[in-house]
């Protein structure tokens, strides 16, 4: 029997050269996983207007600070809601995503001092999407605990 499920996935992780750095994080198993399904790819900071590439960002005190102090809240939560309205409409029900980006973060994220340190936490897009019912799992957890279950 096919698999109905309609997917969404961090557009990073099936290589679109998106992510801050002007790369991507081309996860081939993802992409093998994905071959024989629907999904769409979503990368909420572009979205919001942030270029490729992008100064590096992470989540400080609820805001979303550039490395060199740029508040870059806005561009976050608007790509967020325009990521959000996308993955609705294409009537996906479970979003992929990739680990500790400020947008894409699922459970974990950078804890804001640039460090690489990470801390409990969702990036902005998660978080709406949770609000919003929407069940989102990192890539990693995906492909460990999901695949068995599908």
């Amino acid at each position: 029997m096919p698999d109905k499920m309609m997917y969404a996935v961090s557009a990073c992780l099936i290589g679109e050269n998106c992510k801050y750095s002007g790369g991507n994080n081309l996860h081939k198993a993802l992409c093998s996983f994905l071959k024989d399904k629907q999904w769409i790819a979503v990368c909420p900071e572009v979205l919001g207007g942030l270029s490729i590439p992008r100064e590096c960002c992470e989540i400080v005190e609820q805001k979303v600070i550039s490395q060199s102090g740029r508040d870059c809240t806005r561009e976050y939560v608007e790509g967020a809601h325009k990521a959000l309205q996308q993955i609705q409409d294409a009537n996906a029900q479970v979003v992929i995503t990739q680990p500790r980006s400020p947008s894409c973060g699922c459970d974990k994220i950078y804890d804001g001092s640039f460090q690489g340190h990470l801390i409990n936490g969702n990036g902005v897009f998660v978080q709406l999407c949770h609000q919003a019912g929407i069940k989102v799992v990192n890539v990693d957890d995906f492909l460990r605990k999901e695949v068995k279950r599908l």
